[in-house]
């Protein structure tokens, strides 16, 4: 079933290029809208990623989303999957994918151009901050780039971060990294907004009901719908302050 929803779905699918690979890219909402570039779990592109991709493109005036392929094709079901496909990913290439994606919206009608991520898609999207020129913005959920990929003292975009008071992914979305993060970003005088969520885990956005059911398989009990739309308030604030204006 999931392959033939996918099939109708209101993406468009597109090839981007870069260096001498090219990759998969879905696309949704308004051709003259600013970009924002959503970046996928370890899980892949799967429904959770497309999930918030639409909603992003209806968000306010309306944006045009696009998520890279970043694991060509491959999807994981299952933790140890997903797992797999993280630890063989190539973290640089994963950057250059995500630059290639912004340089594409921005010569597809997208004057301004955001990233935003997820779990791994957080950390490389505040990594993208730091190593692809061209974007205006960031909005990080649960995850950091590790030192040896990027120091996020020297971003060149303001950074919005958001993590789960209960996260337990230690040196990757715990509280004490998302601290020792905003302690950076302050010093380095980046624009910064750094947000812990009470009560909330990891991966705490995923509010579909598939990826609360997955949430619930991996031990991740918490819900908290409020905490869920405050996260989206402040992403909308965020995107819309620096790629409308």
């Amino acid at each position: 079933m999931a392959s033939s929803a996918a099939d109708s779905s209101p993406f468009k699918k597109v090839q981007i290029q870069r260096d001498d690979t090219t990759f998969d890219a879905y696309v949704i909402g308004k051709d003259d809208a600013p970009g924002i570039v959503v970046v996928q779990e370890w899980w892949g592109v799967d429904f959770e990623i497309k999930n918030n991709a639409q909603k992003i493109s209806q968000f306010d005036g309306g944006y045009k989303a696009l998520i890279p392929d970043l694991y060509r094709g491959k999807v994981g079901l299952e933790v140890a999957e997903a797992q797999h496909l993280m630890d063989g990913l190539d973290w640089q290439g994963a950057v250059k994918d995500i630059e290639a994606s912004v340089n594409w919206l921005k010569a597809n009608g997208s004057k301004k151009v955001g990233v935003t991520g997820y779990c791994m898609g957080g950390a490389l999207s505040i990594a993208s901050s730091v190593l692809a020129p061209g974007v205006d913005a960031v909005v990080a959920f649960y995850g950091v780039p590790s030192p040896g990929l990027a120091d996020p003292a020297q971003a060149k975009a303001p950074v919005q971060a958001h993590f789960g008071e209960l996260d337990g992914f230690v040196g990757f979305s715990d509280p004490e990294t998302a601290k020792a993060l905003e302690q950076k970003l302050k010093a380095a005088g980046v624009p910064h907004e750094v947000y812990i969520y009470p009560g909330l885990s990891h991966a705490f956005m995923n509010s579909s009901p598939e990826g609360e059911e997955r949430r619930k398989k991996m031990g991740l009990n918490d819900k908290d719908d409020a905490g869920v739309e405050l996260a989206w308030s402040r992403f909308r604030s965020w995107m819309k302050k620096y790629l409308t204006s």
